[in-house]
């Protein structure tokens, strides 16, 4: 019986051994054909940039001094349209040019003085030229309505070019976004796809902060797309400094990690490279943010405004349901992503670095709980009592939140805050 089972458990463990062999082969494919997509993306990327600099414009080096700063120079979408408009405005000029002098060869009306007599036309033509002689009422007419139709052309024409050049700023807007960020992706020392704690296989930069680095990156192990935050400390710091950055980069990670609803975005992992660096990986959401939204469009419908408005409050009421509750503090247009990159879809809330728990220590329903980081969050969003500065620190509660949303609620309704 022994050596029955002692066969059994060596066939299962060679079984267990093939399919692993299988699955790290399946591993090793998968990233192979990440890579290989990525690498395609990107030039792809690269080539349409390239297309785009001559049409929409390019940043060329300009030298002040000893000194070198970038400036942006528009491609031929924009002069075009520059020149169309100085057409229609040397169009409109002739145009009321020629109708004040229309105004001067108006045929008096009823009552007035009879017109002059055929023969003191011809002195006058002699004498002021053809320019002048006074027009029949039905020739007035005439003429008078051929200008308005050109001027109203000439409106509408304006009105077009108005369009498209709103619409060109907005691609330009995307483009030079797209140019910095290839950049920023060239000058990275995680652009050839490394795999990150034997899991998180890296495929292009996202985008970057002041310390921060964001990658789409795909999850080896739960077969998913996420999005990998890397942190990366300044070598230079004292030590104490990178141990505090550390300290509130886990404090984030322990405060978004238990956090579960629909409307936040989910962070799954958190860990460390090196002594300089550590990651976390989130949830990776296509879209971009509200704000960019707002920079591209200004503004938005009551309706959609709406619809984002109770999203956000949604998840604040979550927020403050949970034990302890907890509160944001740094709500705004830029923590806010829209889910498939428009106004009329779902959101979902990130970045808890400057959030504060609501805890039995610290707070108290009275009186709120003491504001130990004033100065830190988006000041355009933030409610007056964070401001107020005495001996002793402002106290903040969860209305905080609440003034941000009216903040950003305004901003989506009147595009300015």
């Amino acid at each position: 019986a022994n050596c029955d089972l002692r066969r059994q458990i060596d066939e299962q463990q060679k079984m267990l051994e093939k399919y692993k062999e299988r699955l790290n082969r399946c591993v090793t494919m998968s990233k192979k054909l990440l890579i290989e997509k990525s690498k395609q993306e990107k030039m792809a990327c690269r080539d349409k940039s390239m297309q785009d600099r001559l049409r929409l414009g390019h940043f060329t080096t300009v030298r002040h001094g000893a000194s070198f700063t970038e400036q942006w120079t528009d491609g031929y979408a924009f002069q075009n349209l520059i020149k169309q408009q100085e057409r229609i405005n040397s169009q409109r000029e002739e145009i009321e040019r020629q109708r004040k002098m229309l105004a001067k060869r108006k045929p008096p009306a009823m009552g007035q003085a009879p017109p002059a007599t055929n023969e003191q036309k011809q002195r006058k033509s002699k004498t002021n030229g053809a320019e002048n002689e006074t027009l029949t009422l039905a020739e007035y007419h005439e003429q008078e309505e051929i200008f308005k139709l050109r001027l109203g052309h000439l409106k509408k024409e304006e009105a077009e070019i108005q369009a498209e050049l709103e619409r060109l700023e907005r691609v330009r807007n995307l483009h030079i976004r797209e140019l910095k960020r290839i950049h920023n992706e060239d000058n990275s020392q995680f652009k050839d796809h490394p795999t990150l704690n034997d899991r998180y296989l890296l495929l292009h930069l996202l985008g970057r902060g002041g310390f921060s680095e964001v990658y789409k990156a795909f999850d080896l192990t739960e077969q998913r797309y996420v999005a990998v935050k890397i942190h990366q400390l300044n070598k230079n710091w004292r030590d104490e400094k990178k141990e505090n950055y550390h300290k509130h980069a886990c404090r984030e990670y322990r405060i978004h990690k238990e956090l579960d609803h629909p409307r936040i975005v989910k962070l799954y992992d958190y860990f460390s490279l090196d002594t300089d660096s550590f990651c976390t990986v989130l949830e990776y959401c296509e879209g971009n943010d509200l704000d960019f939204y707002l920079k591209q469009h200004k503004l938005m419908s009551e309706k959609e405004a709406r619809s984002i408005i109770m999203q956000i409050v949604n998840a604040l009421k979550y927020l403050n349901e949970i034990k302890p509750p907890i509160i944001h503090y740094d709500l705004k247009p830029g923590n806010i992503l829209l889910v498939n990159g428009t106004a009329c879809g779902e959101i979902k809330i990130t970045d808890f670095g400057l959030s504060k728990i609501m805890d039995d220590d610290s707070y108290n329903s009275v009186d709120g709980m003491e504001l130990t980081s004033q100065g830190a969050g988006t000041y355009w969003y933030l409610p007056p009592e964070c401001f107020v500065v005495g001996k002793e620190p402002p106290k903040i509660s969860n209305k905080v939140d609440v003034w941000s949303v009216g903040v950003i609620f305004y901003q989506c309704l009147y595009g300015r805050k």
